[in-house]
């Protein structure tokens, strides 16, 4: 790789595959699994089309998974996604990938942050006082424990990642010894999948809406590319961290929402906001709220901590490129890009302190999606250009399994700005202003090749 400057220190290579599973974990699993079941409900209305529809979900994201670990185990940079677009389209196309990736890891930050406080809200009342105070103070809280060093973060990660995942297992645990909420016999749901003409509109509304809550559920399984340089082996464990990570998570969302079908009849469910919750009351009577309140804050605040981690070394990458401020690069004695850590804290601090928590998620619901379109076709790009290039590990299917993550990346895009064209009007000029600033620079870039 040809950059024009290089940071004085570089980034700590003392990540493995425990590593890589936690924070594909940390980064996936949040309170989406414990509400959305109930939306799944809602849209299909029997257990079995739930059932398939997270082992759908599962596999969609198992075959993207497959060809973002060629791409990581070929590209074992810091940077994610930014990395593989200048590659395969060249600086400018990096660039906008780049800082928009950026930019939806900070929102996701800033309304974790948010959600944070509202279920701490529930076990400390006091809390709910100033929510917006409480969510920067969580984001300064985990800003300090990575300012320390990459050791600290690899530590917290994997507590929290192993807390979370032992705490949804138990909740499942109870749901399969206690006895399951009886109601009498009712007729299947209106306006659900399976009470709806076959291949009508309303129908495939209601699969849409199901499939996209699946899918935005799954979302974080490529974490570990960020972190590709402080991998003490990329080529063999990043692929192993994407993917066994994906498998692990998609394990963990069917025994789940299996467990919730076998505790809460399907009305009851269709109707619940937090499932989880109303399963837990069923199991737990005397302190199942409490218990999912717990859980759902535990997830959250994982969320936060590995979202926090993806965006400095984005910025790092960046920088290093001749892109952005050669501050961005500098890297602690622990591991930290504390200068890009700053930066990214500050601008989630100012998105809680000015946005809504809904702004902020219709934005990131637009913006994400960019980093799988750019991912899947720089896929077909360096398969064609770089045929001979190194490839450690070789994506299972090519081309059938990414032309199918690609074509439905593409669809999940236009279905997400159809739903609120407002905000796919506000990326669409984030997308621009991204070009127009990179054009503005371009002129004092040195000639170079991509990545």
């Amino acid at each position: 790789m040809t950059t024009d400057t290089a940071p004085a220190r570089p980034l700590r290579r003392i990540l493995g595959l425990g590593f890589g599973l936690a924070v594909a974990f940390g980064g996936t699993v949040g309170v989406g699994i414990l509400r959305l079941p109930g939306t799944l409900a809602a849209s299909l209305g029997d257990a079995r089309l739930i059932v398939l529809f997270w082992i759908l979900g599962g596999v969609y994201a198992l075959l993207g998974a497959v060809a973002v670990a060629e791409l990581s185990a070929m590209m074992p940079t810091a940077g994610g996604f930014y990395v593989y677009a200048r590659r395969a389209f060249g600086n400018g196309a990096g660039f906008v990938v780049g800082w928009s990736d950026w930019l939806n890891n900070v929102a996701s930050v800033a309304y974790a942050a948010i959600t944070a406080t509202t279920f701490l809200g529930v076990l400390w009342p006091s809390a709910t006082a100033n929510p917006r105070f409480i969510a920067v103070v969580i984001v300064a809280l985990f800003t300090a424990f990575h300012w320390v060093g990459l050791r600290m973060s690899r530590g917290i990660t994997a507590f929290i990642s192993v807390a979370v995942g032992v705490m949804l297992l138990a909740l499942v645990a109870a749901c399969f010894i206690a006895p399951p909420l009886t109601l009498a016999v009712t007729p299947p749901l209106a306006a659900t999948a399976i009470s709806l003409p076959f291949f009508s509109i309303a129908m495939l509304g209601a699969v849409v809406t199901a499939l996209r809550a699946v899918l935005v559920t799954f979302d974080g399984w490529y974490s570990p590319i960020y972190f590709a340089e402080e991998n003490t082996d990329p080529a063999r464990t990043l692929p192993r961290a994407i993917i066994g990570g994906t498998v692990l998570i998609a394990a963990l969302y069917l025994i789940i929402n299996i467990a919730f079908l076998r505790v809460l009849p399907i009305p009851v469910l269709a109707a619940s906001q937090l499932p989880a919750a109303d399963a837990a009351r069923v199991v737990l009577p005397q302190g199942g709220a409490i218990l999912v309140t717990i859980i759902s804050l535990a997830t959250v605040l994982s969320l936060v901590n590995a979202a926090l981690m993806l965006p400095p070394r984005i910025l790092l990458a960046i920088g290093r490129d001749g892109l952005f401020v050669a501050k961005a690069t500098e890297v602690s004695a622990g591991g930290t890009p504390r200068v890009a850590l700053a930066l990214t804290s500050l601008t989630t601090v100012a998105l809680i302190l000015t946005g809504t928590f809904d702004q902020i998620v219709a934005l990131a619901a637009v913006l994400f999606l960019l980093n799988y379109l750019s991912a899947y076709a720089a896929m077909f790009v360096l398969r064609r250009r770089e045929p001979a290039a190194p490839r450690p590990y070789r994506a299972v299917g090519f081309p059938v399994t990414t032309a199918i993550v690609l074509l439905g990346s593409m669809l999940f895009e236009v279905a997400a700005i159809a739903d609120d064209w407002r905000y796919g009007v506000v990326a669409g000029l984030l997308v621009i202003g991204f070009v127009l600033l990179y054009l503005a620079i371009r002129r004092n870039l040195p000639r170079r090749d991509p990545l």
